[in-house]
């Protein structure tokens, strides 16, 4: 069996790196970008960090700001038409998530048409033709999507979120500079960090990890666990250290896959807009005491990883360190332990858990699941 690895082309890291972007668009002979962000990074001059330097190198550029959220399918069509209207050749996404999924499915559709649905593009869909360019600048340090071959739009009309798989998509450039995510409030600060965590420790016990990603995978866990405490004080070291831990993450999940956690996570977005790092956050532990017996000693991994001296420590002891290492850094960072607290209904349960066993994250788990297991997982974090 051969194992894959798909990265960018190019990354640059560390404060100030953005200023690299006006090198890469000339040097790769783009003409004119469409700027993909959403209203809060234009409002609050996060973006504008990026279009200055677009401007003061005479750059042409259109902005598209409608991004929300968990994206939608009419975000992405609207995203569509508004760069086949801008005569732009190239896609600069700058933010979180949610734009940097929308550039990759904008410059997706562009070059393949046939699936302007977009619900078409759910899972591994047959794509011909690598993205429209794409330049990631992230400015939460969290979903890795700046190195991903993954992306996740929201289906409003039938409340559920799909995950798109596909090596087309990939940014070619990502630029992670720190000082884009120096403006981060602490809350989302925190629900990043976690969602980074969580992507960390799901890529280590996911059925298709091997020795590459692990690699990976243990340094990203390492790296999240010492400075997300820092990072949501805004401390520079904490930011510059959670957006490499982060990216370090993206690698490595991106190539082998991920578990239940998100696949229970995504259903909450769906239902309720839930933010995806903190649907994570809440239910990473319990996930995690039900993965336990199917993790081998890789739990002796994360706890270590964490800071945990586990010298003498038993198979049983390393692994509920492990889950309560998670369990202290989500509580100092002040995300809360139960679903209730964050507005999920109990009477949604049930709804939930068919939607989250159906979620292509959910076949990767360790340990397999139905419909009622992940229930179970449900009610005990409820």
């Amino acid at each position: 069996m051969a194992n894959r690895m798909i990265l960018n082309e190019t990354s640059y890291f560390g404060a100030g790196a953005i200023n690299e972007i006006v090198g890469e668009v000339e040097r790769r002979g783009f003409k004119k970008a469409l700027v993909v962000t959403d209203k809060d990074l234009v409002k609050f001059g996060v973006s504008k960090k990026v279009t200055d330097l677009l401007d003061n190198a005479k750059i042409s550029y259109q902005v598209y700001d409608e991004v929300k959220a968990n994206p939608s399918v009419t975000t992405v069509q609207n995203g569509v038409e508004t760069y086949k209207a801008s005569g732009a050749d190239c896609l600069i996404a700058i933010g979180g998530g949610s734009p940097i999924d929308t550039a990759k499915a904008i410059g997706i559709i562009i070059n393949n048409p046939e699936f302007s649905d977009v619900t078409s593009l759910e899972g591994t869909a047959a794509t011909k033709n690598p993205s429209i360019p794409v330049i990631a600048v992230p400015t939460t340090a969290g979903t890795a999507a700046e190195v991903t071959i993954n992306y996740v739009i929201t289906d409003e009309d039938k409340k559920r979120k799909f995950v798109c798989v596909d090596p087309h998509d990939i940014p070619v450039v990502a630029v992670v500079d720190s000082n884009m995510m120096s403006s981060m409030p602490k809350g989302l600060t925190a629900a990043t960090g976690m969602d980074a965590l969580t992507h960390a420790i799901e890529g280590l016990t996911t059925l298709g990890a091997w020795e590459l990603s692990d690699m990976l995978h243990v340094k990203a866990i390492e790296i999240i666990g010492r400075a997300l405490r820092g990072a949501v004080e805004n401390d520079p070291k904490g930011r510059e250290d959670m957006a490499l831990g982060q990216y370090i993450a993206g690698m490595g999940f991106s190539n082998v896959g991920l578990g239940v956690v998100h696949g229970m996570a995504h259903p909450l977005g769906a239902f309720y807009d839930t933010p995806h790092g903190i649907a994570n956050a809440v239910i990473l532990p319990y996930v995690m005491e039900y993965n336990a017996e199917y993790t081998g000693e890789k739990f002796k991994l994360v706890a270590e990883s964490m800071g945990v001296d586990t010298t003498g420590m038993t198979q049983d002891e390393y692994r509920k360190a492990a889950v309560n290492a998670v369990k202290q850094l989500s509580k100092d960072v002040g995300i809360p332990e139960k679903l209730h607290e964050i507005g999920v209904k109990e009477e949604d349960l049930e709804a939930l858990s068919e939607s989250a066993f159906a979620d292509v994250c959910t076949g990767g788990n360790p340990r397999p699941c139905t419909v009622e297991s992940i229930l179970e997982i449900y009610k005990t974090a409820f």
